[in-house]
């Protein structure tokens, strides 16, 4: 069972196997939501499923959306009728990927284990690595999977609203990592929501900073030790991730647990929930 990160050597190994495995596409553009399905369209992984973040992995105005912000998430029960939709069953590994970074295909991995998926993981250095192992690609619509009914278990991830957020402020029993870039962090520039700046007392930590030249992750001791020094001592445990929409986050929370530092919570609402409610501090530099 792979739970984090597998690589392309494991993956072509379990293909060959004809171990049960589903393998999804990912891939994304936030500022051109279509430019995903073209290009998957264009080229994808042999037999890998499509998975947009905006179709799949989102609940836009939905009434039992599972957070706010500006990709919500998807209640369990609905994400569980989309996974039995194109076919997975509990005992598949599955393999997610896309091409931008590990920044789109995390979301599902986050959702899979908040599924209660466990075998789930992101394929190291994302098709890029597939293409430069030469491994099988095609084109066009992809596969139909056998639609089946997916059962949900148990949660093996922790989902962290922003009232408790916003009650644990400034306390020793929550550590708060943004994944935003350091100038949507610091309030110099916002693109995308109605305000600039981060969630007081929150740590920047982009998400890019965990990939390699090469796209992979960096080496469990790299990240362990850039994550120790970004905690200052805090206590691993007490890290909640955000970043803007809950997404680019993700990769923060896998590097961790590669890194031997456990799996921490997520507030997937992140910061573009948090500033929809004028409320609630922001703070900026």
């Amino acid at each position: 069972m792979y739970t984090t990160l597998i690589s392309v050597a494991q993956l072509q190994s379990l293909m060959a196997s004809q171990q049960p495995l589903m393998v999804f596409d990912c891939s994304f553009e936030l500022m051109q939501p279509a430019a995903g399905d073209a290009q998957y369209q264009e080229c994808h992984i042999a037999g890998a499923v499509r998975a947009d973040l905006d179709r799949h992995l989102s609940a836009h105005g939905a009434p039992d959306a599972a957070s706010g912000g500006r990709h919500p998430l998807p209640s369990r029960d609905s994400f569980a009728a989309w996974l039995g939709s194109v076919g997975l069953r509990p005992d598949m590994q599955a393999v997610v990927y896309d091409r931008q970074g590990a920044n789109y295909c995390g979301r599902l991995w986050w959702l899979l284990k908040w599924a209660g998926h466990e075998a789930a993981a992101v394929l190291d250095g994302g098709l890029q690595a597939w293409l430069a192992a030469e491994g099988a690609v095609e084109s066009g619509a992809g596969p139909t999977g056998q639609a089946s009914h997916y059962p949900l278990t148990t949660p093996r991830t922790e989902l962290v609203a922003a009232d408790t957020v916003l009650s644990q402020l400034a306390s020793p029993n929550q550590t708060l990592l943004d994944a935003r870039g350091a100038p949507r962090f610091r309030g110099e520039v916002e693109p995308l929501d109605p305000v600039a700046g981060h969630i007081p007392g929150a740590l920047n930590r982009p998400f890019a900073d965990n990939l390699d030249a090469n796209g992979c992750f960096k080496s469990p001791e790299l990240l362990k030790a850039e994550f120790d020094a970004l905690l200052a001592g805090r206590d691993p445990a007490t890290v909640v991730h955000h970043c803007g929409s809950g997404v680019s986050a993700v990769p923060n929370i896998i590097a961790m647990e590669v890194a031997g530092l456990g799996r921490t919570a997520l507030y997937a609402g992140s910061w573009s929930d948090w500033c929809s409610d004028r409320s609630r501090p922001v703070a900026q530099s």
